[in-house]
């Protein structure tokens, strides 16, 4: 095999024996895991917001900005349910760029896989500790979802993934609500497709074990827009993209239908500063029609301490290394305004 096999990893188990959370974490986790699956049921009319930097590169201002959320989070607390996202993984369209706090706890320094799985831990622990935010990040490796499956409250299955048997499976034996981006292709049938997969039970070969899933209820759908055929990219946000995903919906019986709306990526074709409008757009159509206000259940926005994005090394405190996100201040100011619109 063309491969350097430089050293065995800890099991999931074994991490969480050096890292253990404490019983006050899991009744957070608890908690907040009963308020997000009662959004999506419909019971709970508040806006599900699923916010953060495009990638989590440092700990310090990663925390600082999930700091600056909490504090929004109590001003808005009966309008929205705030989930920020702390995405330590990075899906890389050609394999080169940074890959994310997993591969790279340092941006700066040579890629060390060990000390990635115990930095994106103790990353996620200390939001909990110090913020009581549950967060969000992406599902990128099937197989190390394990070392974090105690202290998330929310699982992404990018575009790039979502084609995916492993990952439709794995969606299939989580806990918490799981959003299944459409494709880069725009096929929503596929998307539609992952989310019947994961919301059934399937035995599965994972982690060298035969397992078998109960499937995921509150599997969902996340429209990030699409790249056509001749690499431009599209929006998929629209009045009447939504109410195509509604008719979707409606053609078979799936539990607890939800969409949520991702504002940046193939949407905004990357400029971040666009999400503001698209996501009052897509309110303006939640208002209008009945439908898209009952599966529409919330946006998910990408944002940091500072506008824009940089290089790795030019050293830019709250600056995002991969996608452009949209500074603070005009994350706070839309967040008060889609609060007033709930």
């Amino acid at each position: 095999m063309n491969a350097l096999f430089e050293r065995k990893l800890p099991i999931p188990m074994e991490v969480k024996e050096m890292y253990p959370i404490s019983s006050e974490l899991s009744a957070i986790w608890e908690k907040r895991d009963h308020e997000l699956k009662t959004i999506l049921d419909g019971k709970d009319n508040r806006l599900i917001l699923i916010i953060g930097p495009c990638s989590a590169d440092q700990e310090d201002s990663v925390l600082e900005y999930i700091s600056r959320l909490r504090e929004v989070q109590e001003k808005v607390k009966d309008k929205i349910f705030i989930i920020p996202r702390i995405y330590t993984n990075k899906p890389r369209t050609t394999g080169a760029g940074y890959k994310g706090m997993l591969h790279q706890p340092d941006p700066n320094a040579k890629p060390d896989l060990f000390k990635g799985i115990v930095a994106i831990r103790e990353l996620h622990m200390r939001a909990m500790k110090e913020t009581g935010f549950t967060c969000a990040d992406e599902m990128l490796y099937p197989e190390n979802h394990k070392y974090l499956d105690d202290m998330l409250g929310y699982v992404a299955v990018g575009a790039r993934s979502v084609e995916n048997q492993q990952h439709r499976l794995t969606a299939s034996a989580i806990e918490v609500p799981v959003g299944m981006k459409n494709p880069t292709s725009g096929d929503l049938s596929i998307m539609m497709n992952s989310i019947t997969a994961a919301q059934q039970k399937h035995s599965f070969i994972y982690r060298g074990w035969e397992a078998r899933s109960q499937g995921n209820p509150y599997a969902h759908a996340i429209i990030r827009g699409y790249m056509n055929k001749h690499g431009q990219a599209l929006p998929n946000y629209h009045y009447e993209d939504l109410l195509h995903l509604c008719t979707l919906y409606e053609e078979k019986e799936y539990e607890h239908p939800a969409c949520i709306v991702d504002t940046n990526h193939a949407n905004s074709g990357k400029n971040p500063f666009e999400q503001v409008r698209i996501a009052k757009e897509v309110m303006h159509s939640m208002r209008v029609n009945d439908s898209i206000r009952k599966l529409v259940k919330g946006f998910m926005i990408e944002s940091y301490l500072e506008d824009g994005a940089q290089k790795i090394g030019e050293g830019c405190y709250g600056k995002s290394i991969t996608d452009p996100c949209l500074g603070w201040e005009k994350s706070e100011k839309l967040i008060y305004e889609l609060a007033d619109k709930v």
